[in-house]
């Protein structure tokens, strides 16, 4: 399924510029969404072909919300990528754990993002 309609999911407006940005540069629709409750109402008005997720943001974090997504039937076939700041091993184990396909950390590189991406498709 080739991927057009991203969600970026991070509660950074800096960090939510720089990849809505890189995304609609190379060709893809950008939605996003600041935590666990816009994101619900964004895949809801509209379902996504890829999530980018962070991991710390407030309320529900990256992990619970993958999650929450993988398991429900309506979404659990739409991949997720966690784009974060944990680095740690455990962090990339534990999200792969939550649902997720993929795990990059930022800064996020933009050649290894779209080779992820392009993996995906």
């Amino acid at each position: 399924m080739a991927i057009q309609k991203v969600l970026v999911v991070d509660d950074s407006k800096t960090e939510l510029m720089f990849m809505t940005d890189l995304l609609q540069k190379n060709g893809f629709s950008v939605k996003t969404a600041e935590n666990a409750e816009d994101a619900f109402r964004r895949l809801a008005e509209e379902k996504p072909d890829l999530i980018l997720m962070d991991v710390v943001m407030p309320g529900q974090n990256g992990f619970q919300l993958t999650r929450a997504i993988t398991r429900d039937p309506l979404y659990a076939d739409v991949p997720i990528i966690m784009c974060t700041s944990k680095n740690q091993e455990t962090d990339r184990v534990w999200g792969m754990r939550q649902g997720a396909r993929d795990y990059i950390t930022k800064p996020v590189d933009q050649d290894e993002l779209m080779a992820k991406i392009k993996a995906l498709s």
